[in-house]
């Protein structure tokens, strides 16, 4: 059997994640043990991770069989690829040869909508719905931080939830801002990060930093996920396949925009009532700011 290698299959770690719940205790440990320090702990001897997760070796090759691998070797030649893969950057993009068509319209609209697909088609259900449920819970309040580029999907999603529910926050990348926002953050918080490759340490260490006060983290990043994923509650990974060497975020949006769809739905008439109070004053601002400003 081949082994999921490439991004348009499912990542080992995206694999652990679906399957742990269903796993026997044992098995639970081993895959707890391999996304806590992912991929690195997979490339450790099978004694080393058998140690890892208090059980034995047996057990270790009993999960990657149920993965479908022949063996631990054949599950640890898988994570090397996706590890060369992982911290692939744009500049060894350049040496990827295009595949397709010679044109570039050609080219974008196959990569995009193929990449868009796979990610609808690869995500889970259940972990979308635990994510809206999250965002929608009125109970909770909601705050949003990515990197350097993916920080535009943080704001878009808070300049959605700003109108649907309140308590939405944006937090600007810094560390500092990191640190001044943990001082507030609790059980009563839920954040959102977006982090892809190349991954920023930042926001990886919000991550943990979050997680050690009880924060519920949603993740959403690349197939071969952030090392944030060893601490988030929910994970909702997109492709970034691109007809540039530059990753593209056009899957993450679609996603993104069908967890907002979903949180809308987890609303219903309270966020409907919101969204009609938002264009109220809105339409009130607007007629406000149109006035003509008074002689002098």
């Amino acid at each position: 059997m081949t082994p999921p290698t490439a991004p348009e299959h499912r990542t080992v770690a995206a694999q652990l994640r679906e399957v742990l719940p269903r796993l026997p205790r044992a098995e639970q440990r081993v895959a707890r043990a391999l996304l806590a320090g992912y991929p690195t702990a997979g490339l450790e001897p099978l004694a080393v991770v058998a140690g890892l997760a208090k059980t034995s070796a047996a057990t270790v090759l009993r999960l990657a069989y149920r993965l479908g691998f022949e063996g631990y070797p054949e599950l640890q030649q898988a994570i090397k690829r996706e590890t060369q893969q992982r911290y692939s950057s744009p500049l060894a993009q350049y040496a990827t040869p295009h595949q397709g068509s010679d044109s570039v319209l050609g080219r974008s609209s196959q990569v995009l909508l193929e990449g868009t697909a796979l990610t609808f088609e690869q995500l889970s259900e259940g972990e979308l719905m635990k994510a809206a449920r999250l965002l929608a819970d009125p109970a909770l309040r909601v705050s949003a931080a990515g990197g350097r580029f993916s920080e535009i999907l943080a704001r878009y999603l808070i300049a959605h939830l700003e109108q649907l529910r309140p308590g939405a926050a944006y937090i600007a990348g810094s560390a500092a801002d990191h640190a001044a926002h943990l001082l507030d953050l609790g059980r009563r918080d839920v954040l959102v990060l977006f982090d892809y490759r190349r991954y920023q340490r930042e926001t990886i260490a919000f991550a943990n930093a979050a997680a050690a006060r009880n924060v519920k983290i949603v993740l959403l990043t690349d197939p071969w996920l952030s090392p944030a994923a060893a601490v988030a509650d929910v994970v909702l990974p997109a492709q970034v396949s691109s007809p540039s060497p530059f990753d593209s975020l056009t899957p993450a949006v679609a996603l993104l925009e069908t967890l907002i769809a979903a949180v809308v739905d987890e609303l219903g008439e309270a966020g409907r009532k919101r969204v009609a109070e938002y264009d109220q004053l809105a339409d009130g601002v607007l007629r406000e700011e149109d006035r003509p400003a008074p002689a002098r």
